[in-house]
């Protein structure tokens, strides 16, 4: 479950303990393992350091994240400790995820703490989160966590009944969509940016992607989330595809940070849509530097997939357009057949 700062304000410019308090009782309610990805944090720390007003600065939102985020806590500590539940903190940043084994490590002590009986309560460390690492929003934190964990489910809660047909603040025919089942226009979600109508489209769509289906609905009305776990009709459901990218991919696909991009030819394209690995003949360009064993993205015309590739991108400099048999002679050595294996692929587009 992801809440944002939106509904945990109740339109407010203070955390609202009563909305806390409910979300928590909807919680228990569920009966089903709980990840909440929880905003707040800047909103409960500004008006403590003196702030005439909410900071726009991200000097002032860290500094004001910092003061806000133990408070945030307690305030979710304190409504959970009431109906007999722990909770636990975790704060990631994209970096935690972008490595394989700290994401890893982050599985592990999520699922260890559901096991216990906790509830996680994430946040983005928004007190170290530059520009380079940050998620964004926690729209795409949540996608991400979805995944780490092997959710069942993502409810995303918001202010807004759903996704419309249209942004339902400039059209008032906009209708709203029951149900999502591939690509929808981002642009008519609503307005952009971090914590946006289009942020939490993208967030849902990932974690469709994923294999898991995603609701969004209001955070405002009471008792939204215990309707949506017994399976009735509330916001907008997003199915999951029929063909989910498994853990590993979805990994490389979303949470992973290319280091780099190649550039592949049409023939190539189409051979890794068919299951194939992408060979040095395929390859057309390389763009930036990396090493053998990092992420990389792979583009002809618009990036489709991204991969572990097996040369760094001198090695693939010399190698690229050539044949697998003739890896060897131009190199002195042959670190692979494939560029990348389609073991370690993840592709999203044909």
């Amino acid at each position: 479950m992801k809440v944002g700062s939106g509904v945990l304000s109740g339109g407010a410019d203070a955390v609202s303990q009563a909305v806390i308090r409910r979300l928590a009782r909807e919680v228990k309610a569920a009966g089903a393992e709980v990840v909440v990805v929880s905003s707040g944090a800047i909103l409960s720390g500004w008006r403590a350091l003196g702030l005439k007003a909410r900071p726009r600065d991200t000097q002032l939102k860290q500094a004001s994240a910092a003061v806000g985020q133990s408070r945030l806590m307690r305030s979710w500590e304190a409504a959970f400790s009431r109906l007999g539940l722990t909770c636990a903190q975790v704060l990631l940043t994209r970096e935690d995820l972008q490595d394989r084994g700290r994401y890893l490590n982050a599985r592990n002590t999520l699922l260890t703490l559901l096991r216990l009986g906790a509830v996680p309560v994430i946040n983005e460390n928004d007190t170290v989160a530059v520009e380079e690492i940050k998620f964004g929003d926690n729209d795409a934190l949540s996608a991400l966590v979805a995944g780490l964990c092997g959710a069942d489910l993502l409810v995303l809660l918001t202010d807004q009944e759903g996704v419309y047909t249209a942004d339902p603040r400039r059209d008032p025919s906009a209708k709203l969509l029951a149900r999502v089942a591939g690509p929808i226009d981002l642009g008519r979600a609503g307005p952009s940016g971090s914590g946006g109508m289009e942020s939490k489209v993208r967030a849902a769509q990932q974690a469709a992607a994923s294999g898991i289906p995603a609701v969004i609905a209001s955070g405002l009305k009471p008792g939204a989330l215990a309707a949506i776990l017994r399976g009735e009709a509330e916001g907008t459901l997003f199915d999951a595809a029929a063909n989910p990218l498994e853990s590993k991919r979805g990994w490389l696909a979303f949470a992973a940070k290319p280091a780099g991009r190649i550039v592949v030819d049409d023939g190539a394209r189409k051979a890794l849509a068919g299951g194939r690995s992408l060979l040095p003949s395929g390859v057309r360009g390389v763009e930036g530097r990396f090493e053998a064993g990092d992420v990389v993205a792979l583009v002809s015309g618009d990036e489709f997939a991204r991969g572990l590739t097996n040369y760094s991108s001198s090695e693939l400099e010399r190698v690229k357009g050539l044949k697998t048999s003739e890896i060897e002679a131009a190199l002195g050595h042959k670190p692979a057949d494939e560029v990348i294996h389609r073991d370690n692929l993840a592709l999203w587009k044909n």
